[in-house]
This record gives C-alpha cells, sequence and structure tokens, in this order.
C-alpha cells in the first residue's frame, strides 16, 4: 500500500479470559502487520491466568497497545462492546485472543474495502490445530452474502471481519454468551450493508478444546435461539433456516 498523508486508524478489538497460552502470537500477528495505522484495544474478562500480565509486558513496549480489564467476568459481547466504545479508529477489525492474522491481512483488506466503497467485508481464513499446526481446512469466503444466506450459514469469521464505521455507524454486539458476532452481521445485513468476501486466506482460527461435540451442541441449540428470540423468526421459518444450517455443519464434519 502506498503512503498517504492519512492513513485511517484500524482499531483492532480482542476479549481476553485465560489465553495466556496464545495470546503472545496472537499479539506479535497483529505487530507483525505490513499496515501500521491501527490501535490493539485487549479487554481482559477477569483472567485468572497470567493474560494481563503478558498483555502489560506488550503494552509497555508498544504504545499501540491498549489493555482494559473488566472488574467481572461478563463474556465476549461485552468485553468487545467495551473495546468498541474505546475504539478511535475509523474501521474496526476483530480478532479473538487465540487466533492470528497473515502480515498483510490488514494492508490487504483496507485497500479492498477503500477500491470498492465497501462498509463490511471479510476474509477466508484456515483452522488450525491448538499446538498452532496448520490443519487442510480452508474456511472460504464467497464474493458477498445477503441476511437470507447468512441464516442458513454463517459463512463469515469474526476474526476476519472488517467494519467502515463512517458507513455503518456505531455498532455492538448483543449480550449473549455466544453467536452474539453472528447477530451483528445478521442485523447489518438486514440494515442494507452487505458483506463482500476478499478470497484469500488471510487469517488463521485455532481450535481449542476437548468436548468438540459438546460444543457443537451448544452452538446449534443458540442457533436456534437466534433465529427465535433475536431474529423473531416463525417456529415455520425458524425450522426451515435450522434445516439448512444442520446439513451444512453435516456435510461440513461428514468431510
Amino acid at each position: 500500500m502506498s503512503k498517504r498523508v492519512h492513513e485511517p486508524i484500524i482499531s483492532v478489538i480482542t476479549p481476553a479470559y485465560n489465553t495466556a497460552k496464545f495470546i503472545r502470537e496472537t499479539m506479535d500477528s497483529v505487530i507483525a502487520q505490513t499496515y501500521s495505522s491501527w490501535e490493539m484495544i485487549i479487554v481482559d474478562d477477569c483472567s485468572s491466568d497470567d493474560t494481563v500480565n503478558i498483555v502489560q509486558q506488550y503494552e509497555q513496549k508498544d504504545t499501540r497497545i491498549q489493555l482494559i480489564t473488566l472488574q467481572e467476568n461478563s463474556g465476549p459481547a461485552v468485553a468487545r462492546n467495551t473495546a468498541i466504545r474505546h475504539a478511535k479508529g475509523r474501521y474496526l477489525a476483530f480478532i479473538d485472543s487465540d487466533d492470528q492474522w497473515m502480515p498483510d491481512k490488514l494492508e490487504k483488506q483496507l485497500r479492498f474495502m477503500e477500491d470498492r466503497q465497501i462498509a463490511f467485508s471479510f476474509t477466508e481464513y484456515m483452522n488450525i490445530n491448538e499446538d498452532g499446526s496448520e490443519t487442510n481446512i480452508i474456511n472460504h469466503a464467497p464474493e458477498s452474502v445477503t441476511y437470507e444466506s447468512l441464516l442458513k450459514n454463517n459463512v463469515i469469521g469474526c476474526l476476519t471481519v472488517m467494519l467502515d464505521t463512517k458507513m455503518v455507524g456505531h455498532v455492538e454486539m448483543v449480550n449473549i454468551r455466544t453467536r452474539q458476532d453472528y447477530v451483528l452481521w445478521l442485523n447489518l445485513s438486514k440494515r442494507g450493508f452487505t458483506p463482500y468476501g476478499l478470497q484469500e486466506v488471510l487469517a488463521k482460527y485455532r481450535i481449542v478444546g476437548n468436548s468438540v461435540s459438546s460444543n457443537k451442541l451448544k452452538v446449534a441449540k443458540q442457533n436456534w435461539k437466534v433465529y427465535r428470540e433475536v431474529e423473531r423468526l416463525s417456529w415455520m421459518k425458524s425450522a426451515w433456516y435450522f434445516m439448512f444450517y444442520v446439513s451444512y455443519k453435516l456435510k461440513k464434519y461428514m468431510k
């Protein structure tokens, strides 16, 4: 990206909870960005491990990193919303404290959005194992998605999203424990902001935890709640979209 007189600030939004094992790699991947006009706001959600100390060490070395600590454990939605309220940048980018970006992620995505006057973009990403080793699983990005297609299947990885707040205005995530990012994507697309996909792998999503089947069930239940309680769809419409959701997940896990 050619140097400009004024480079817009990208505010990197990061919730953190007991991620001392991974958060260094996350911060290193942001610091390594070829685009340097960013701030990283990390909101710690009452971690009981060494997360806060690690972030403070980085904060002292790089003034673009800012740590905020919550007084009680409140979940990722509250943590992200706290970071958003402190953000000074025109653009918001999201990354959780165990994920990573490719070095040119911000540069390429900002150019993609500016060239096309896009308010909402996302990219492709790969899954990595808990130890950081790469898998052959790539989560592809279509050229664009609609509200209806998102109801069938959320193809947008939170760690890849960038929003132009000059266009979308102030945003916050609904305060639910999971799928709060999904609800925001639905809300923005419903308001007329089409999510456009940059079809290149620019991030790495870490698969953490042992109870995979349990997590799948919880996510499925939360998806149903999103249909019925957040989007307020009828039982019939909810069942219709849930059928697509389950079908897609079964195909994915059977590969």
